[in-house]
């Protein structure tokens, strides 16, 4: 894999169809899988899982287990998923902008 670019290694971070979806749910509060699992129904609970692991296994998303009965699982934005905040803002920011002129454009395909 070609990783000699920044560009190239934040697309490698987010490659996955629900990953920004999960960075921002997470950000928002909804910490726990299966209400993750709710919010982002149109994914299957296999895919969602594979994405936290992945997330979690470069650094960007922390795994807590609580230790209860039933164990219970969170999962909160690391520093580094944190930094990834700004670009999100700044990308719906975007995406709100030029709405008008995308979404006829994504009717089509």
């Amino acid at each position: 894999m070609n990783l000699n670019c920044g560009l190239h290694v934040f697309m490698h971070v987010l490659n996955g169809k629900w990953k920004a979806n999960l960075i921002w749910n997470i950000h928002s509060g909804i910490k726990r899988p299966g209400e993750l699992h709710r919010r982002l129904s149109q994914a299957s609970r296999r895919l969602l899982d594979t994405q936290l692991k992945e997330l979690t296994e470069i650094g960007i998303l922390s795994k807590k287990i609580l230790e209860q009965k039933p164990l219970k699982v969170e999962y909160e934005l690391t520093e580094l998923g944190k930094s990834l905040l700004p670009v999100f803002e700044v990308t719906a920011r975007w995406g709100e902008a030029h709405r008008y002129l995308l979404e006829p454009a994504e009717a089509t395909v």
